[in-house]
């Protein structure tokens, strides 16, 4: 792995904290983690866009250490697309930039996907697939329904994390169990860097502050425009990559979404992978994502 550089980006409302590899004049590759996760988790695939000719910039997002605690304590995922765009601005990104997401940096990849001013090139997500083109059928009815028991079983954790005070002191044990449920192969690296960017109880409430702010649908004016901008679909071609042994959520949501992405798109299920299907099988995504990248 290639040690990478460390910055810090003042968007102005927020300070984040990123890690970074390539040079500062390529294109930007902005590369957004989820939870229970850091920036660390593109600690593979950073060097290989580096590589491949971009700036690679993953920060650690509002909330993680180090980056800062948001003085609004807005954690909606129209706050994580304000920040995002922010991101591009600050450091000068350009129409070449590409946007890569994992789980809650999925969701934000699809905000900013439905957006018509969209200043990503090329954009990819991984774990979390279209809200969108689910409700809108790609998987059948019948096949939701056969599907959704195990998936609330699998999803408790989400109603575990609105418990006031009581999920804040559980991240301890909850953040390691679930990376052994939700993959094949959870590396100690991956958990200890999940648990060092949770130092303090006020960054414990920011991290399970996500999943309480999707109750709650108000947010703050700065973001109130992208407020439901996740929940529409993409206007852009997506790659959308998903592990076929994925313990957070079933891979058979995923069955007819070729059909309802913008043409271009493409999805990749990964044999053997789980949530994390870029540490899981590294070689296998990366060869997704620079090809997609590279398909002008």
């Amino acid at each position: 792995m290639t040690a990478p550089g460390r910055i810090d980006v003042d968007l102005g409302h927020i300070r984040l904290h990123a890690l970074t590899w390539g040079e500062e004049s390529a294109p930007l590759a902005l590369c957004l983690h989820g939870f229970p996760d850091s920036a660390w988790t593109w600690r593979h695939l950073g060097p290989v866009l580096a590589e491949a000719g971009y700036r690679v910039v993953a920060p650690f997002t509002r909330g993680y250490a180090p980056s800062a605690l948001p003085a609004d304590g807005d954690y909606h995922v129209a706050a994580l697309v304000d920040d995002a765009l922010a991101v591009h601005r600050a450091l000068g990104g350009g129409d070449d930039a590409v946007l890569i997401g994992h789980d809650w940096g999925a969701l934000t990849v699809h905000g900013i996907a439905s957006r018509v001013d969209n200043p990503f090139r090329r954009v990819v997500a991984m774990a979390v697939p279209p809200i969108a083109a689910l409700r809108q059928g790609g998987t059948s009815v019948r096949t939701q329904l056969r599907l959704l028991p195990r998936q609330m079983v699998m999803s408790w954790y989400m109603a575990f994390n609105q418990v006031p005070v009581l999920a804040e002191r559980s991240l301890g044990w909850l953040i390691p169990l679930l990376w052994r449920r939700w993959g094949p192969r959870p590396d100690a690296v991956d958990i200890d860097n999940a648990l060092a960017a949770v130092p303090t109880t006020a960054h414990r409430a920011a991290v399970v502050g996500y999943y309480r702010a999707m109750l709650r649908p108000r947010v703050a004016d700065r973001y109130a425009h992208d407020a439901t901008s996740w929940l529409n679909p993409p206007r852009v071609p997506l790659l959308y990559v998903h592990g076929i042994a994925d313990g957070c959520m079933q891979v058979a949501f995923t069955d007819g979404l070729e059909e309802l992405l913008p043409a271009g798109s493409g999805v990749v299920r990964v044999a053997d992978a789980g949530h994390f299907a870029h540490l899981d099988d590294p070689a296998a995504v990366h060869s997704a994502i620079r090809g997609f990248l590279a398909d002008t």
